[in-house]
């Protein structure tokens, strides 16, 4: 094989675990993609051929090029990505044994849109010790470089990054079809605008994030059970409206609706110790025409 495209191939080989780094770190998937590239050409022009742990430093090529995206939007004054919900990945429950090993990576380990959401809130440096230690096992001396830190600092930036994350992200309830009785049920209550039947879904402090594109008034946030559960003309207006398909969001339980099979809304439930601790509802038309959602809505 021409050593080009043995060194194509072997890069290949890692592209699942880095688009699951690039997305984790950044949150969008066209920024995922981007960063895969630069880390492709970075590889392409490198002298060295004989790297001995290629995913290794690939890895640390992906998270510096992440790092550097996350300061470019600081720098530039970007609206955050907090301001605006991130990308999910989307597939059906019945197939996401089978999905193709890229989107399996991303799915990997329920890291769902309210722990993205979080993430956005951390410092660029926090993020990638947090994503690259507690979510991908690198050691800090690995990681350390990266931030241009020592291991102890790097060190405290994950755990600061933890801590965050343990205070304002809710791990969900492990067992799928827990979590599928439950949005389920919420869907029931929904389509008839039942007040006290979404009440008693929700957690006291539930969270609901629905972003609707800058052109529908951006992303709003509601905080409390009783004001989320006041949604219930919208959200019975919403189900009744719409055609849904339950579907997987990026690994959870989630819906996905549609209008006569245009793509309307994607909607991600965190649950936790059996009641909806987060809800994100993407209805951005601009950004759901990008998704690629496979067989999820069939």
């Amino acid at each position: 094989m021409d050593p080009a495209d043995f060194l194509a191939a072997r890069f290949e080989e890692h592209r699942p675990h880095l688009k699951a780094v690039a997305y984790r770190m950044l949150g969008s998937l066209t920024e995922a993609d981007d960063a895969i590239q630069e880390a492709w050409l970075r590889l392409a022009r490198s002298e060295d051929r004989e790297i001995g742990n290629l995913g290794g430093w690939l890895t640390t090529v992906v998270g510096r090029v992440c790092l550097d995206m996350l300061r470019a939007r600081r720098r530039r004054g970007e609206e955050p990505l907090e301001a605006r919900l991130p990308d999910p990945v989307v597939s059906r429950e019945d197939h996401a044994d089978g999905a193709d090993p890229e989107q399996q990576a991303l799915l990997a380990d329920s890291v769902g849109l309210a722990l993205l959401v979080v993430l956005e809130s951390l410092s660029p440096a926090e993020r990638l010790a947090f994503v690259l230690h507690d979510l991908f096992g690198l050691p800090f001396e690995q990681i350390a470089p990266i931030v241009d830190r020592t291991p102890a600092t790097a060190k405290k930036l994950a755990s600061r990054a933890r801590q965050r994350v343990r205070g304002a992200a809710p791990p969900p309830d492990p067992d799928p079809a827990g979590q599928r009785r439950v949005v389920d049920a919420f869907l029931t209550a929904a389509r008839g605008g039942d007040f006290d039947g979404l009440l008693s879904l929700l957690d006291p402090d539930v969270v609901l994030r629905a972003d609707g594109g800058v052109l529908n008034g951006g992303l709003r946030v509601v905080r409390g059970a009783e004001a989320v559960a006041g949604q219930a003309e919208t959200f019975r207006r919403m189900a009744t409206a719409t055609t849904t398909h339950p579907a997987l969001v990026n690994g959870l339980a989630g819906l996905v609706n549609t209008v006569d099979g245009t793509l309307f809304s994607v909607m991600s439930f965190t649950v936790t110790d059996g009641r909806i601790a987060a809800l994100d509802i993407l209805s951005d038309p601009e950004r759901l025409a990008r998704l690629d959602l496979g067989p999820a809505a069939d």
